[in-house]
């Protein structure tokens, strides 16, 4: 029985979101996704589903750079609505999987969890650590920075418009641990070792095994076992031989199994409150088959975190 939601009640959250990152098409992810079935094979391993349509995300008549930062009010107005819409669903006693979508989005879905369970612990799958700050960001592109803005790294300047001013300093670093890392810019290796973030990269992957490296992360993520768990899953985290339609994608990454194993062992815990899975562009596919295995992986990584198994 799932310790959080044992009615097994879920609510879809569909952030078709692309204001974080320049290139079209990663906003037309969660269509795909429902597309192919994803409320029918949720329904499958038990869960009753409330979908009430995807989130609309107005774009602001003016949205002029803030420092590095672009499309700055754009980001957070969005995030705001999926801020609501994710606390809304947990207060409800509903399990959100939020689909999007950049991963920008997660300053919302974070936030969220983080207003019903503060003591959540996240867990950030992913090819990179998104947490440059608007300062340390070269390309100014906000998908790169969500952490930065929920552990408080990021702050407006002084005579800056602080546009992200409602975003509470609600994650601390000792509830925060990375899985997959392998792209990292020296401004996030810094920080990461400056603050002790718990982080796995593809080299201990290779070196534990899959396994082993979800139960360290767990183990010091939440050492008694009882802490809610947030698994917020970049789809680039998986190498582009399984998921290719993706944003940045990034050579020798997670196999499909190391993945879907992954969110079996965290389905296994029984702590798991909130998921999110982003960063599926249907654009980027060279074939309709490279979008489709994406998008297939996509729903396997929903189905195993919701108590999907082999046998």
């Amino acid at each position: 029985m799932h310790k959080f939601y044992p009615k097994k009640e879920l609510t879809l959250i569909s952030a078709p979101f692309s204001g974080g990152q320049g290139r079209d098409g990663v906003d037309e992810g969660p269509r795909h996704l429902l597309e192919m079935g994803l409320v029918n094979e949720i329904e499958e391993l038990g869960w009753k589903t409330h979908f009430d349509g995807h989130l609309d995300f107005p774009i602001p008549a003016e949205d002029a750079d803030i420092g590095k930062m672009k499309r700055p009010r754009y980001v957070s107005n969005s995030n705001k609505i999926v801020y609501e819409a994710v606390s809304k669903a947990v207060k409800n006693d509903t399990f959100p999987l939020t689909i999007g979508g950049d991963h920008s989005i997660a300053i919302g879905t974070v936030a969220g969890v983080q207003s019903v369970y503060p003591n959540a612990g996240v867990l950030w799958i992913d090819a990179h650590a998104d947490i440059n700050t608007p300062e340390s960001t070269d390309s100014g592109n906000l998908h790169g920075c969500p952490v930065s803005f929920l552990v408080g790294l990021a702050k407006a300047q002084p005579g800056q418009e602080d546009v992200f001013g409602w975003v509470n300093d609600c994650l601390s670093f000792d509830r925060l641990a990375y899985i997959a890392l392998r792209d990292l810019d020296v401004f996030e290796k810094k920080i990461i070792k400056e603050k002790n973030i718990i982080a796995y990269t593809m080299h201990h992957v290779d070196k534990y095994g899959i396994a082993k490296v979800v139960e360290m992360a767990l183990n010091r993520l939440d050492p008694d076992g009882d802490r809610p768990i947030h698994l917020s899953f970049d789809v680039d985290a998986i190498d582009p031989i399984y998921a290719p339609s993706t944003g940045t994608p990034v050579r020798g990454g997670l196999t499909w199994r190391e993945a879907s194993y992954l969110c079996e062992a965290v389905a296994e815990t029984g702590n798991l409150v909130a998921m999110d899975i982003v960063e599926c562009n249907p654009h980027l596919g060279e074939t309709e088959i490279a979008v489709k295995d994406t998008i297939a992986v996509g729903i396997t990584l929903a189905k195993c975190a919701l108590g999907d198994v082999l046998l």
